[in-house]
């Protein structure tokens, strides 16, 4: 999944104004999900949800006075659940420390605060609690209304520690929200929220750039799943979904974003490479971008990693834009995540159709030709190399320019060759 830093940003103001903890690594992040895959990269696939707290089952409901009124949440009113539910000298360990946050931050909830969840885990004791708030704003267009905090609670060498506070909003999408505990983040806490959830240990590309996972079913236990999944330290693999998995499925993992921004280093904003094709414009009009928006978002599925959690890459993200022989729009973008290598796609379509992949591959941007992907039907082969002159030649005849930058060579091309910006010349054979 992937938007853009500015529309993180802008959810991020919409739901965390009255986080006791400004999430100030969030502000770093550039999502690996998609909601719209035009001038994105590939980054963190849920960090919207990472600040939309915990939805509830109960309403919040505003008298003619406009106070809150407060009804029944079984977040903030069910019995606690879990193993570690009747341990009372466990449970008091956890409320003290989170009253102590509470009043350093000067957090203004109000009553007592309410374990959600206690249970033991390979990584220790931990916990959920939430409590309620003492106002209850707007914290999005829509309307929703922050009614309490949440955050898990980890177990440390000096005791319960919680972690995150994030907001608790009155609405209720059925998400669930989870967490990576231990050392080394092999632990992972799903809470039970009363929906199916899925789960998905690590992730591996395809050939062809397409990304490939197998999601389990999540069992839920007495308020909760723990699951042991690969240590997630130093590199988030985990997905979890809501069945099935789509952009709009993701269960927040609480600490995804600080594991992936542990340095508490801002990702550079990627650099942007476009061309726009001699002959776009039949297919395209002046203004292609403006044309794209959300059409061929569906078409990119199979590249988008739903569920996952990443830091944008560092390639240039690259888009071409170009019109095929037989008349159809040409559209190609990269995609990328953290520092793995990054891909190209290729779509096609018919004016007003919805776009489809038809080619893909890995960009190795230190090779002469980066990108070198035949079109099916016959339609050319498009290559790309930034900055650099091209042209090509069919068998040993002669050479014809092609342009600079990118271009849509014949189908039967044979070679193409590439003077980079620094004067190297290098020829490329067009099927290695």
């Amino acid at each position: 999944m992937t938007i853009e830093e500015s529309d993180v940003q802008g959810v991020l103001r919409r739901v965390t104004d009255d986080l006791v903890n400004p999430p100030t690594l969030l502000e770093d992040v550039r999502r690996g999900g998609r909601r719209r895959l035009r001038r994105r990269r590939a980054v963190l696939a849920v960090v919207c949800a990472a600040v939309v707290a915990v939805p509830v089952g109960g309403a919040l409901h505003l008298a003619d006075d406009r106070a809150a009124v407060k009804v029944a949440s079984p977040l903030f009113d069910e019995p606690t659940r879990g193993d570690l539910a009747g341990d009372g000298g466990y449970l008091r360990q956890v409320r003290q420390a989170w009253r102590d946050g509470a009043r350093d931050a000067g957090s203004g909830v109000e009553g007592d605060p309410h374990v959600v969840w206690a249970g033991n885990t390979p990584a220790g004791p931990a916990a959920y609690v939430a409590q309620r708030t003492t106002v209850t704003p707007e914290v999005s267009p829509a309307g929703d209304r922050m009614i309490g905090y949440a955050a898990f609670v980890e177990p440390t060498a000096e005791g319960p520690r919680v972690m995150k506070w994030e907001t608790v909003t009155d609405t209720n999408d059925g998400n669930s929200s989870a967490v990576l505990l231990g050392p080394r983040r092999d632990v992972l806490v799903v809470l039970d929220a009363g929906h199916q959830v899925e789960f998905s240990p690590t992730f591996r590309y395809a050939a062809d750039g397409r990304i490939e996972r197998t999601f389990l079913p999540v069992v839920f236990r007495d308020g909760a799943a723990v699951l042991s999944v690969p240590p997630q330290r130093d590199r988030v693999t985990v997905a979890l979904v809501r069945t099935a998995a789509s952009a709009t499925t993701i269960v927040h993992v609480a600490n995804a974003a600080h594991l992936l921004f542990a340095d508490r280093k801002a990702t550079p904003q990627p650099r942007s490479v476009t061309y726009t094709l001699p002959g776009a414009e039949r297919v395209w009009g002046d203004t292609p971008a403006a044309q794209v928006g959300n059409v061929y978002e569906n078409a990119l599925a199979a590249y988008v990693d739903h569920g996952g959690m990443h830091r944008a890459g560092a390639s240039p993200h690259l888009i071409v834009y170009g019109a095929t022989p037989d008349g159809r729009q040409l559209l190609l973008e990269s995609v990328q995540y953290d520092d793995d290598p990054a891909r190209a796609i290729a779509l096609l379509a018919h004016a007003g159709a919805p776009f489809r992949p038809v080619a893909s591959g890995f960009i190795d941007w230190n090779a002469p030709l980066p990108v070198r992907l035949r079109l099916p039907d016959g339609q050319g082969v498009l290559v790309a190399a930034e900055g650099a002159a091209l042209s090509y030649r069919v068998g040993a005849g002669e050479w014809h320019d092609a342009g600079r930058g990118a271009a849509l060579l014949p189908a039967d091309a044979t070679e193409v060759r590439v003077t980079a910006t620094g004067g190297t010349v290098s020829t490329v054979q067009v099927d290695p």
